[in-house]
């Protein structure tokens, strides 16, 4: 019996900036970031978006698109880092949105019996609930399970990491019956506790803060969703992680040299040419190539071979992500849809093919595992239309980047927006103080 993704789907918001405008408005050159690092537009919520609507809008999608029971699954597990409670689950907001679209058909309550958690360890989290679904339903053979990645990556405005963010949600189905990828049971993992990047609460003297109520204490805590992070340590810890894990899969599955088997290696994407930057070191080890100084791993990125290796197995995965940005959990999974869907764009087939999986989470985490495309594939993909959504999206201006990054804005900028939104967030009634409701625009 195999066991892996039966099925997928995805949500990037409507709204996007064009990253030459950001360029141009904080004084970096274009080419920088769109030839350096291969970004061309950041995805970015409306006011009524956040992680818990994108991870609606992929979970309904997933069982629309594919027919699926919601009596049927078992689980639900929630991978993101942009989590709206230090409580209660974003899983359950967004299985209860969809409920309610689902109500007619399904009844009340369609995921009463649905086990439904968040899984947090910044962007391997998902990963984390993909690990641990496959898990169940390798021990639970006739149950299904979904697991989705949804996340907004936020930066404070004109610091390093501003040109990266992005956001979206995608959303798979995990089962004995794995349509698109069946994925094998060896995981190569890595783990050091650092602190490259990291969302902690922040302390502040109420007496400095305006307007601060009386009963708060004297020292306040307070939590945003910008991280605190250093990005040339971050990516010394990905890159040292990713050496560990791959060697780990090495150790565990006894091949040599596996990554020359994947017909793609899908990477956690912080930006859309990480990956192939990062994985130098790798390459390098694998084919005993010196790698001590900048001048060699420069000689290494630049190499005839080198370049013909990213072009076959990496480029295919970039280009999603230079449409929409950084997508924290999500990206490693829509590097995935990116690849398939421009292999089933253009005619190739790959029923059997492997590929190979290098994810990573700061704080810090990698996890290296392959799977093998399925006879079905081209069934799974045929519902995506990645490339074509990407295309319909509504371009906004600087001005309004800022407002919404600010928080400025009261209404939608799309006003004609379909789908799950934010309604409101209470803040009378002392004992449910900061709830959030949501509706749905058909």
């Amino acid at each position: 019996m195999t066991f892996g993704i039966e099925a997928a789907s995805y949500y990037v918001p409507s709204l996007y900036l064009e990253i030459k405008d950001l360029a141009e408005k904080r004084g970096i050159e274009p080419a920088k970031l769109e030839k350096g690092l291969g970004l061309h537009k950041m995805g970015f919520p409306d006011v009524h978006e956040d992680a818990a609507t994108f991870a609606a809008e992929a979970l309904l999608k997933l069982i629309k698109d594919y027919q699926i029971n919601p009596k049927e699954i078992s689980r639900i597990y929630l991978g993101t880092e942009s989590a709206l409670d230090a409580a209660k689950p974003t899983a359950s907001y967004a299985m209860q949105m969809v409920e309610k679209v689902l109500e007619a058909e399904f009844g009340e309550r369609c995921f009463k019996n649905c086990d439904v958690v968040d899984m947090t360890f910044a962007c391997v989290g998902a990963v984390d609930a993909l690990h641990n679904s496959l898990d169940f339903v390798r021990a639970n053979p006739d149950k299904k399970a979904v697991v989705i990645a949804s996340d907004y990556a936020k930066y404070e405005l004109a610091s390093s990491g501003e040109y990266t963010q992005g956001g979206g949600a995608v959303a798979v189905l995990v089962s004995s019956k794995p349509d698109l990828l069946e994925i094998e049971n060896n995981w190569g993992v890595a783990t050091e506790s650092v602190f490259d990047f990291f969302k902690p609460r922040r302390h502040y003297n109420k007496e400095n803060l305006t307007n601060a109520p009386e009963n708060f204490p004297d020292k306040i805590e307070i939590f945003t969703d910008e991280p605190v992070f250093d990005g040339q340590y971050s990516n010394q810890c990905y890159q040292d992680r990713i050496r560990e894990a791959y060697q780990h899969y090495k150790e565990i599955t006894g091949k040599n040299k596996p990554y020359e088997a994947w017909k793609y290696l899908i990477f956690h994407l912080p930006y859309a040419f990480h990956g192939k930057r990062v994985f130098t070191e790798i390459y390098s080890l694998e084919n005993d190539l010196s790698y001590e100084t900048p001048e060699e791993q420069k000689a290494v990125a630049k190499s005839e071979n080198y370049i013909q290796f990213i072009n076959d197995k990496i480029e295919k995965s970039q280009r999603a992500s230079s449409e929409i940005g950084n997508m924290y959990t999500a990206s490693i999974f829509m590097a995935l849809l990116s690849a398939l869907q421009t292999s089933f764009n253009e005619d190739e087939e790959l029923v059997g093919e492997e590929i190979g999986f290098l994810a990573y989470g700061s704080g810090s985490k990698s996890k290296v595992f392959a799977g093998k495309v399925s006879e079905n594939w081209k069934n799974v993909v045929s519902k995506w239309n990645l490339f074509e959504e990407l295309k319909n999206r509504t371009s906004i201006d600087f001005e309004t980047y800022e407002k919404l990054h600010r928080k400025q804005l009261e209404s939608s900028v799309n006003d004609n927006y379909k789908g799950f939104g934010l309604k409101s967030v209470e803040l009378e009634n002392p004992v449910l103080n900061g709830a959030r409701y949501y509706s749905f625009q058909k």
